[in-house]
């Protein structure tokens, strides 16, 4: 039974909400008494989800944002008093780096808050992201190629505003999907044509077959993608790697490898600064790459909204006619950071970045580790897919070449009624409908059914015995 809004606002005060899992609802304690119609049951009614739409200014749920998902969800809670499960939105699940916090406090006491950044960096923070670089890529880049940005949002609006206009005759982004859903929203926003391809029936050898077809054309200027991916959590093998460095030399195009979640292929002994085994990465196959580094995940540093953009050696000193008549600079470094960076936001927080540059530091001289602290995803990621497959759903990109693909921040899950795959989109409408907020894989560029589960707003032995409860009872009515 769902509560009328003027029974919701009478109890709006709730002191003590407990799950009831032996009646199948919600049992809502008002000191210590149950209210008169105070049991809330799901699912929750189909009409209230479309109010909640409404007011979330979602039209048709298949192009909710991440956000706007995020929002329905605080609208159901609001309306219904049912507490959500939150695996919608990435945002980090663990405390700041400690180091992280401590060097920007240090540095604020310093006075840097009345200082205006270098646009291309502090020259600490510069130094450090190339030797972490070497420390965890075992790659090799001038300091002067690492720029900090607002995140790596900014990193990818600006790259993209870059290399679209490096060559008049080279308009064009390619996606390799599934990905960050704003990326794609960036490239609109810009006016610059983009291509994709979702990538789930393009693994391995078959995956330079797909790239001739979209490189071809001659009108691709850089292809983007993430691994670990957001959101199937797969990762690219060396093999794929090699496949797109060899197409982004051989066709001349810009590679933007999105490293958010760098070393969190947690089925490797990754995180062992200047040891083997190292992050993949498409440097090691080609010179025309730009690396994103962001501290929003590594170090849970996501509220500063501080990233690294790293240039090759090669592509940063390499002069482009339209570039130079455009911005009256040579070099393509000398372009992205004093002619594009400074135009779009004079540079990052001073202090942040002073942060990240003690992060890197504390990490390359193996004082911080990062991966182990990240590993307690892997575990959340464990529980809840275990969650999910007993109750009658099946991982949609489930294999890196012969493995399995590994647990970590995000997984993907679809679900068959009758043998017949549920449409994302109705998949994400009804886990609403038992509280489970998620997105669609189509709003990720994938082709295939199913939803995006991100597990690290999961942190109490509750929650985890929450959505187990309620995916047994989707499973039973759906």
């Amino acid at each position: 039974m769902i509560l009328a809004d003027a029974n919701i606002q009478k109890f709006h005060n709730v002191k003590q909400r407990t799950y009831c899992a032996d009646v199948n609802d919600f049992c809502y304690i008002w000191d210590g008494v149950s209210p008169p119609l105070g049991n809330m049951m799901l699912p929750i009614d189909h009409e209230v989800l479309h109010s909640a739409m409404n007011e979330a200014g979602v039209t048709d749920i298949s192009n909710a944002s991440i956000r706007q998902s995020g929002a329905m969800a605080r609208i159901l809670e609001s309306r219904t008093g049912i507490p959500f499960l939150h695996l919608e939105m990435g945002v980090p699940g663990l405390p700041p780096s400690e180091t992280g916090v401590e060097a920007e406090c240090r540095a604020l006491r310093s006075g840097v808050a009345s200082q205006y950044p270098p646009v291309p960096g502090i020259p600490a923070l510069k130094q450090e992201a190339s030797r972490f670089l070497k420390a965890f890529l075992d790659i090799e880049v001038d300091p002067k190629g690492c720029i900090p940005t607002v995140g790596s949002m900014q990193g990818s609006f600006s790259a993209f505003l870059l290399c679209s206009q490096m060559d008049p005759s080279k308009d064009t982004v390619l996606f390799i999907d599934p990905g960050f859903p704003v990326q794609k929203n960036q490239t609109a926003m810009l006016g610059i044509r983009s291509e994709s391809f979702d990538i789930y029936q393009w693994r391995g050898e078959k995956l330079r077959e797909k790239l001739e077809e979209h490189l071809s054309s001659g009108r691709v200027a850089a292809m983007i993608y993430s691994s670990p991916n957001n959101p199937a959590w797969f990762n690219l093998t060396e093999e794929e790697l090699r496949i797109i460095g060899e197409m982004a030399t051989r066709h001349d195009v810009v590679v933007i490898e999105d490293l958010a979640y760098m070393c969190m292929d947690f089925r490797k002994p990754l995180g062992r600064p200047f040891e083997a085994p190292y992050q993949p990465t498409v440097a090691m196959y080609t010179d025309n790459y730009i690396i994103m580094m962001s501290a929003s995940k590594m170090f849970s540093y996501a509220g500063q909204r501080i990233a690294v953009l790293v240039i090759s050696d090669m592509i940063y000193k390499r002069e482009y006619p339209a570039l130079r008549e455009r911005y009256g600079m040579k070099a393509l470094g000398d372009v992205y950071g004093m002619g594009i960076l400074y135009a779009i936001s004079s540079g990052v927080s001073h202090s942040a970045q002073v942060a990240l540059a003690e992060m890197f530091r504390a990490a390359s001289d193996g004082l911080l580790d990062f991966v182990a602290d990240t590993s307690e995803y892997a575990r959340r990621a464990a529980l809840v897919r275990k969650a999910f497959l007993d109750n009658g759903f099946h991982i949609v990109y489930d294999r890196d070449g012969s493995q399995p693909v590994s647990d970590g921040f995000f997984f993907t899950a679809g679900y068959r009624r009758g043998g017949v795959e549920t449409d994302g989109t109705e998949l994400m409408a009804a886990l609403m409908r038992y509280g489970i907020a998620t997105i669609s894989l189509a709003l990720t560029g994938s082709s295939q059914n199913g939803v995006r589960i991100c597990v690290s707003q999961l942190n109490s032995p509750e929650q985890f015995d929450m959505l187990r409860e309620r995916l047994r009872l989707f499973d039973l009515n759906e």
